[in-house]
């Protein structure tokens, strides 16, 4: 299965933060462990709200949000997307993560969609069309 593992937004990570040379270490250190054992398929930190942009749709109308965007508990300053077992491997990957934040921080894991989650919905032609898409990002 497929999980995103996403590195929860801290007031440090807010205001532009930058990580430790020590924090750096670790997590590269960590990041070589997850490749290794074949779990790690991606993965990225992200730059302050303040920088990033939301839409908003409401039927056929677009409204663009310049961050910075409030709750920063809600928001994402990083993220990995890793190949496991189960739910519990990726609890115990990240039970062995570095904390990421210089604080108390937290780390959501979720599961992502497989194309057989949507079996019941799926047309042949839908499934070709996402399989199509696949492919030309795999051939990138």
């Amino acid at each position: 299965m497929r999980v995103m593992v996403m590195v929860k937004a801290t007031d440090d990570s807010e205001s532009g933060m930058l990580p430790s040379t020590e924090l750096l270490e670790a997590m590269g250190k960590y990041n070589e462990e997850l490749v290794n054992a074949g779990i790690m398929l991606a993965g990225e930190g992200l730059k302050p709200s303040s920088l990033g942009k939301r839409i908003a749709f409401e039927g056929s109308t677009r409204t663009v949000i310049d961050g910075p965007f409030a709750e920063t508990r809600e928001l994402v300053a990083g993220f990995w997307i890793w190949e496991v077992k189960d739910m519990a491997e990726a609890v115990e990957w990240v039970k062995r993560c570095p904390n990421p934040m210089p604080g108390p921080s937290e780390i959501e894991i979720r599961p992502i969609f497989e194309m057989e989650d949507f079996a019941e919905t799926l047309t042949p032609e839908v499934t070709e069309l996402h399989d199509r898409t696949r492919q030309k990002m795999e051939d990138r």
